[in-house]
C-alpha cells in the first residue's frame, strides 16, 4: 500500500516537472534529486572506504553533469545536426561504457559480493553514473518532454510488472546471490510490460508503432533491469537492504532511480544514434 501511495503522489509531481518547469529550473531540480541519490551512494560506500573524501562526489557529479550538458548542446537535434552530434555520441558512448560496462562486468563476472564496491571504485563509477543520469533526463526533456515520459514509462511500468508478477508467480531465481527476490518470470513480465507501454505511447504520440520504437524500448528496458541488479549488488556488498528511507515502500531515492540511471542514458544514446525525428511527430 505504501508503494502505491508514494507513486500516487510522485507521478503527478514528476509529470508537472516534465511539462511545466522552465529549462534551467528543471535542470536544477534534476541535479538536486540525483545528488540526493549520490549522497545515499556515499553512505553505501562509506564502510568500505571510511577515510576517503567520498562527499566530494556530491560536488563532482553536478560539475560533470554541467560539463556534459555544455558539451552536448544541440546534440541530436535535426535542425542543428553536425559537429555537436559528432562530439556528443562518443562522449556519451564513453560514459555508457563506464557505467553500464563496468557495472555489468562486475555483476556478470560473478564477483564476490563482498568485493563489489571496491571493484567498481566509488569515484570511477559514481561520477559518470549520476552525471549521465542528470544529462539524460535534461536532454531528453529538451528534445521532447514526451520522450522523457516514454523513458520513465518504460522504466516504471516494467519495474511494477516485474515486482507484482515476480512476487505472485516467480519460481526461478534471476540472481539469487545479488537479489534473491527477483525471478525470471518477473523479469520477462517486466520486459513485456515495458515494451507494451512503449507501444501505447507510440499509438498515442505518433499514431503508429514502428519496429524502431519497440527496439528502443527493449534496449531501454533491458538496461533498466541491469541497473536494478547492479544497485542490488552494491547494496548486498555493503550489507544493507535499502539505500535510504525517504520514499515509503520504495526505500531511498537511489532505490527508485537505480533502473533509470542505466535506462535513460541508454535511451538518449540510442535516440541520438537513430535520429530523434524518428520518434517525434
Amino acid at each position: 500500500m505504501q508503494r502505491l501511495l508514494t507513486a500516487a503522489v510522485g507521478i503527478p509531481l514528476l509529470l508537472a516537472a516534465i511539462f511545466l518547469l522552465p529549462g534551467d529550473w528543471f535542470f536544477a531540480v534534476t541535479v538536486l534529486i540525483i545528488d540526493w541519490a549520490a549522497l545515499e551512494f556515499v553512505r553505501l560506500v562509506r564502510p568500505q572506504a571510511p577515510a576517503a573524501p567520498l562527499h566530494a562526489l556530491l560536488v563532482l557529479v553536478p560539475a560533470a553533469a554541467l560539463g556534459l550538458a555544455l558539451a552536448t548542446e544541440g546534440a541530436g537535434r535535426p535542425w542543428t545536426a553536425g559537429a555537436p552530434t559528432e562530439a556528443a555520441l562518443p562522449l556519451v558512448g564513453a560514459g555508457l561504457l563506464l557505467t553500464v560496462g563496468i557495472g555489468c562486468l562486475v555483476l556478470l563476472g560473478r564477483t564476490p559480493v563482498g568485493e563489489a564496491l571496491p571493484a567498481v571504485g566509488a569515484f570511477a563509477f559514481g561520477v559518470p553514473y549520476f552525471a549521465l543520469g542528470i544529462l539524460a533526463i535534461y536532454r531528453l526533456r529538451q528534445l521532447d518532454p514526451w520522450l522523457l515520459l516514454l523513458g520513465f514509462a518504460v522504466v516504471f511500468v516494467g519495474d511494477t510488472a516485474a515486482f507484482y508478477v515476480g512476487r505472485r508467480f516467480g519460481r526461478r531465481k534471476l540472481a539469487p546471490v545479488v537479489s534473491p527476490n527477483k525471478s525470471w518470470e518477473g523479469a520477462a513480465a517486466g520486459l513485456a510490460a515495458a515494451v507494451a507501454s512503449a507501444a501505447a505511447w507510440g499509438w498515442w504520440r505518433l499514431g503508429e508503432v514502428g519496429p524502431e520504437l519497440l527496439a528502443v524500448a527493449l534496449a531501454t528496458a533491458v538496461a533498466a533491469q541491469l541497473g536494478d541488479l547492479v544497485e542490488s549488488m552494491l547494496k548486498r556488498g555493503s550489507g544493507i537492504k535499502d539505500s535510504g528511507r525517504l520514499l515509503p515502500g520504495h526505500g531511498g531515492v537511489l532505490d527508485r532511480a537505480d533502473a533509470a540511471l542505466f535506462a535513460l542514458p541508454t535511451l538518449l544514446f540510442v535516440i541520438w544514434l537513430l535520429g530523434p525525428e524518428r520518434l517525434m511527430p
